[in-house]
C-alpha cells in the first residue's frame, strides 16, 4: 500500500471533490442519493491493517460530514463499512485466499464478484445510515426503500466511475 500511497491520495481527492461539488447538489426527489465516498473503503487493499481501515473510514466519513454538516452520520456508516468489509472480503475469498498486493477491484478477481462484494456493501452502508438518520423504526418501509434506491444510484455511480478510471480492464 505504501507503494502507491500517491495513487490513493489521489483518488480519495478525486472521489471527495466529486461527492462534494458534484454529487451533495443532486436532487433526485428527496430519496436517491449517491455515494460515491464509500468506493474508496471499497477498494483499498485486502491486506490493509483493520485499525488503519477504520481510521480511513472515520476521516473520510468525517470529512463527508463536515461538507453536508451532518454530524456524524457518514462518520458512523463509514466506519460500520470499514468495520464489515473484512468480513465480506473473507466470505468471498478465493479457495486459497487473497494474493499479497490483491485489490478488491473487478480488474483482479472478476465483474461478478466484484458486483456481489459491492452490492452487499454498499446496502449495508446506506442501510445503516438512513437508520440512524432517522433514528426510530416508524416508517421502516420508507426507510428501506430510500436505502434501496440510494444504493442503486450508488452503484450506478461507482461502475461508472469504474468504467473512467479504467479500473475494470483485467491485469495482467
Amino acid at each position: 500500500m505504501i507503494d502507491n500511497l500517491g495513487r490513493y491520495i489521489l483518488g480519495f481527492i478525486s472521489i471527495f471533490l466529486v461527492q462534494v461539488l458534484i454529487l451533495n447538489n443532486l436532487n433526485l426527489g428527496g430519496f436517491i442519493n449517491p455515494w460515491l465516498y464509500v468506493l474508496f473503503i471499497l477498494i483499498l487493499p485486502v491486506e490493509i491493517p483493520n485499525w488503519l481501515l477504520m481510521l480511513i473510514g472515520f476521516t473520510t466519513g468525517l470529512l463527508i460530514d463536515i461538507f453536508l454538516n451532518s454530524i456524524g452520520l457518514h462518520a458512523s456508516a463509514t466506519v460500520f463499512l470499514a468495520f464489515i468489509r473484512p468480513m465480506l472480503l473473507r466470505s468471498f475469498a478465493p479457495r486459497d485466499g487473497y494474493e499479497k498486493g490483491s485489490l478488491p477491484l473487478p480488474s483482479h478477481f472478476g465483474f461478478s464478484w466484484f458486483f456481489k462484494y459491492a452490492i452487499l456493501a454498499v446496502m449495508a452502508h446506506h442501510l445503516f445510515l438512513h437508520i440512524v438518520e432517522v433514528f426510530t423504526f416508524d416508517n421502516i418501509f420508507s426507510t428501506i426503500w430510500k436505502s434501496i434506491l440510494s444504493s442503486l444510484a450508488t452503484l450506478l455511480t461507482i461502475f461508472i466511475a469504474l468504467l473512467f478510471t479504467g479500473s475494470n480492464k483485467q491485469r495482467n
